[in-house]
């Protein structure tokens, strides 16, 4: 069924034109002429596509969508009509603005420098008397971009409630000790200035520095003593560990906060399973191959299981002059003879004397097997026992942070990778976030003391005898293992340790007086 109905439109859809042949002279004369064209309504046909587009959704979905294709147009017009009238007041108000602080301190004879005076007081003010304050002062200026601004701080000497390191996730990268802007920069000073090159360090042509071969033995002792140690407290002090994810907690019972990122945590809602911890969970076995020539060619990723693999103190002491009969190394006594950028020869050593008979060097400590530690037997030698630990946990990170400035250490940015030596290896067994991107071939970059020697910060634990609670977890600090377990066994708490356990914040005794603190 369809209804046809006349139209006449208003202009002409033709038109005809006739010719005079008998007069030349004439002119041509249009004639248009008037057609009429059928409009045709809607037929049976539209109303039963209609119906089945409805009947399918296709008729919604398409009316949905234009319906949001419109929104977002209006959206998308209505921010930035938005952003250029916010642009045009907030030039026109801070030019304002400036005008009239000029014209104030001009009638008040106001100078610039105290146009706006702010003090602002630390954050978590302590409840107990701190020897020191510290205070911000800032004086800014109403025009910042007209005038410069000036700025004065006082700092204490004894930072209270410092943060802790950051936690980065397995998907982000590790950042550079020194950004790649501060080095670019650094090199075009020495560019500008024409500064002479700087001499070459004895590692980088074969050698070995010998005042710090002292310290070399000194870290490698103070790691076993550590190691011994521990083995001594962990008898007198709990220690507890996550079954599922590496977190530990020293105490008699673990803590409450839901921070599990094991296996299976949603369904324990963040909740740990504690169990009993052992050595490996407090000194992080990081190891590293061991290289028989330090500036020797790149190990190959078909050489990864043909070198023996250390901890990586260990590899860092070898190379920095201990001498060890199970891990020979290769020793020069003249520097090495460069014959391209990345080609080198050995010096001919025969013609020099005999060496001469070194002094003896200091007694190296072994480890205790497992079978023969004796916990301590009193009171007084825990405290001797933690005291002597926890010195020699700061002698051997401060040995190794030094010995770390000559000898390069290497760490890849996506995973705990650890290389000592000039260049990482070329072993491709990373398995960190999107490693099938670079085809499992890590990402090396300098790496810090940390990254050597990690510290696993944990809870500190005020009181032994009273559990954590989980709603005054803001009020409670934190600090590196083996510091913990040395706290609690009754050594006294070193002073750079002090602003992240929170020694000066005052612990509510309820969670009603918490939610009153401001």
């Amino acid at each position: 069924m369809a209804i046809s109905l006349p139209w006449y439109p208003l202009n002409p859809s033709k038109t005809q034109c006739f010719f005079h042949i008998a007069t030349p002279a004439a002119a041509v004369k249009v004639v248009p002429v008037r057609q009429v064209a059928y409009v045709h309504a809607f037929r049976r046909s539209h109303f039963d596509g209609f119906a089945r587009r409805v009947r399918s959704g296709e008729a919604w979905r398409d009316g949905w969508r234009s319906a949001n294709d419109g929104f977002e147009q209006l959206l998308y017009e209505t921010k930035k009509t938005a952003e250029r009238v916010d642009w045009r007041y907030d030039v026109s108000r801070k030019l304002s603005a400036a005008g009239r602080a000029c014209e104030l301190a001009r009638d008040f004879e106001i100078t610039q420098k105290w146009h706006t005076f702010s003090l602002d007081f630390r954050s978590n003010w302590p409840r107990k008397r701190c020897t020191g304050v510290a205070l911000k002062l800032k004086l800014r200026s109403p025009s910042e971009k007209l005038c410069p601004v000036q700025r004065a701080g006082i700092r204490c000497d004894h930072p209270q409630n410092a943060d802790l390191p950051r936690y980065y996730s397995r998907k982000e990268k590790k950042p550079f000790p020194i950004p790649i802007v501060e080095l670019r920069r650094a090199a075009r000073e020495r560019m500008k200035k024409r500064l002479p090159k700087r001499r070459v360090p004895p590692p980088k042509i074969g050698l070995v520095i010998k005042s710090l071969v002292p310290a070399a033995y000194n870290v490698f002792n103070a790691r076993m003593m550590v190691i011994n140690n521990l083995k001594r407290l962990l008898k007198v002090v709990t220690v507890n560990g996550c079954k599922w994810c590496n977190e530990i907690h020293v105490g008699p019972v673990g803590h409450p906060f839901k921070s599990c990122r094991g296996s299976q945590a949603s369904q324990r809602k963040g909740h740990h399973e504690w169990g009993k911890a052992v050595l490996e969970d407090i000194i992080v076995p990081l190891e590293s191959y061991h290289l028989y020539d330090r500036l020797g060619k790149r190990i190959s990723h078909e050489e990864r299981f043909s070198i023996p693999r250390i901890p990586a103190v260990v590899e860092l002491c070898i190379q920095a002059g201990v001498d060890l009969p199970e891990y020979p190394t290769k020793r020069r006594r003249k520097p090495i003879i460069w014959t391209g950028k990345n080609e080198f020869v050995d010096a001919d050593e025969s013609e020099l004397p005999d060496p001469e008979p070194e002094s003896p060097k200091p007694p190296i400590l072994t480890e205790t097997p497992d079978a023969e530690v004796e916990p301590p037997l009193s009171a007084e030698e825990t405290v001797l026992l933690a005291e002597e630990t926890l010195k020699a946990w700061e002698k051997m990170r401060a040995g190794a942070n030094k010995l770390m400035k000559m000898y390069p250490v290497r760490v890849c940015g996506y995973c705990p990778e650890v290389h000592v030596g000039p260049s990482g290896h070329k072993a491709q067994n990373c398995g960190a976030h999107k490693h099938q991107q670079r085809n499992g071939q890590h990402g090396w970059q300098t790496a810090v003391l940390d990254d050597l020697i990690p510290p696993r910060y944990v809870w500190h634990v005020p009181d032994v005898t009273q559990p954590l609670q989980r709603e005054l977890r803001s009020f409670y600090g934190q600090a590196p293992a083996v510091v913990e377990i040395c706290v609690q066994a009754g050594a006294e708490v070193p002073e750079q340790y002090k602003p992240t356990m929170r020694f000066d914040v005052g612990i509510p005794s309820s969670i009603k007086e918490a939610e009153m603190v401001v």
